[in-house]
């Protein structure tokens, strides 16, 4: 070949190649996912506010089930509302999906004449949710048996759980709901309010109520039911705390016991911490809904969690419809608008005097699927611990 020819070649491929490196330097320093997020997520802990706080976060890939991120994921806080998480879950793992609350009008004695020559009694199953139309629907099944009198006495069982009224830790100045198994549209006036209506169409003998425990030989006359996920709902989706109370005693009852505890249930709770590897002994719990202050977790525990429930199809299926969804619906309806992460983070919120915290699903660009906890203690301005919130969400959703 002759030799200028050979010459010329060699230079366009040095020019060539001289014109590329630039780019492949470029690709080369790029950084990959997860570590362009995990540089991103980095870069916004190191700020000022985290001078003055303390922050768990942990970030898990439930797709690749790994780790994506942590920092201080082991420390232990106060988890606010996203307690509902440990309650909710354990709940779906305890009880199915096809749980059932129930409350029981049952009654004794002979009908003669119109007349019911025995006693009633109301069983409370701590269903928050039982209402006006229900109270309504106890007085029409008495009425359907052509009782116009009751000539014996009218009795509440409370004996599903204890006479604890609140939870331990509460503050005693928040208006906190009581805790009492016999609830009418989440008010303790269930036998107020039944009498009140059995009056208007059934004549009473007697007029006081007495507490006592429903005989065997009573015949329930009706019963009214409402669906676990119901309840669920309204306690995920509106951080509902008398809700999130009466399913950890929903959970205690599980074990076949009457008058059960707050801490029945929460030990039920710890058995399930437990079989998923993590030391409960680490942890404190004291309620079902997040107001106590007594609550200690870490991001880490709500992580881990978070993936026993997807690995669990019969609970993330259930689960996931009732956490708050991003700029959409429930505590989150109006954070994280007109960004990545709307409609696509599903978190339960919380928030304390001191504490704002975040944990649930999301999805990465990537397609991967995420589980995340943060939780802040010592906030002075909730707005600023939701502003970084919504901005680990939107990080999370678009890199």
């Amino acid at each position: 070949m002759n030799r200028s020819i050979v010459d010329r070649v060699i230079l366009i491929v040095s020019v060539m190649a001289t014109m590329l490196l630039p780019s492949v330097k470029t690709m080369a320093q790029e950084p990959l996912w997860p570590q362009n997020l995990q540089q991103e997520l980095t870069n916004l802990l190191d700020n000022s506010y985290f001078h003055k706080t303390q922050i768990g976060i942990m970030v898990y890939d439930l797709t690749a089930d790994s780790t994506l991120f942590a920092s201080g994921e082991k420390q232990l806080l106060r988890p606010a509302s996203t307690m509902k998480l440990l309650t909710g879950i354990t709940a779906l793992d305890r009880l199915g999906w096809q749980y059932n609350y129930t409350t029981t009008l049952a009654i004794t004695g002979d009908t003669l004449g119109g007349v019911l020559r025995g006693d009633v009694y109301c069983r409370g199953g701590f269903d928050p949710s039982f209402g006006d139309k229900d109270m309504t629907a106890f007085v029409a099944a008495l009425r359907g048996l052509g009782i116009d009198s009751i000539s014996g006495r009218i009795y509440e069982d409370l004996t599903f759980k204890d006479d604890k009224k609140f939870g331990a830790g509460w503050c005693w100045d928040d208006n906190n709901y009581t805790l009492t198994p016999l609830l009418i549209d989440k008010r303790d006036a269930f036998m107020a309010t039944f009498k009140s209506k059995l009056r208007q169409q059934i004549r009473l003998a007697n007029d006081t109520t007495l507490r006592g425990t429903v005989p065997e030989k009573a015949r329930i006359v009706a019963t009214c039911s409402h669906s676990l996920l119901s309840v669920m709902k309204q306690m995920m989706k509106e951080s509902d705390n008398l809700y999130a109370e009466s399913m950890l005693y929903q959970v205690a009852a599980s074990a076949g016991k009457r008058e059960v505890s707050a801490q029945d249930g929460l030990t039920l709770v710890r058995n399930l911490i437990n079989s998923i590897g993590l030391d409960a002994d680490t942890y404190n719990f004291a309620d079902g809904s997040g107001l106590s202050l007594y609550n200690y977790v870490s991001a880490e525990l709500e992580c881990m969690l978070l993936r026993y429930a997807f690995h669990k199809d019969d609970i993330y299926r259930h689960l996931y419809p009732t956490l708050p969804v991003a700029g959409r619906d429930g505590t989150l309806s109006s954070r994280m608008k007109n960004s990545s992460a709307e409609g696509n983070v599903h978190a339960k919120t919380g928030t304390l005097k001191g504490v704002s915290s975040l944990a649930g699903y999301c999805q990465a660009y990537n397609g991967h699927l995420l589980c995340f906890s943060i939780i802040d203690q010592g906030v002075m301005k909730q707005s600023e611990a939701k502003m970084f919130q919504n901005r680990i969400c939107q990080i999370l959703c678009s890199i």
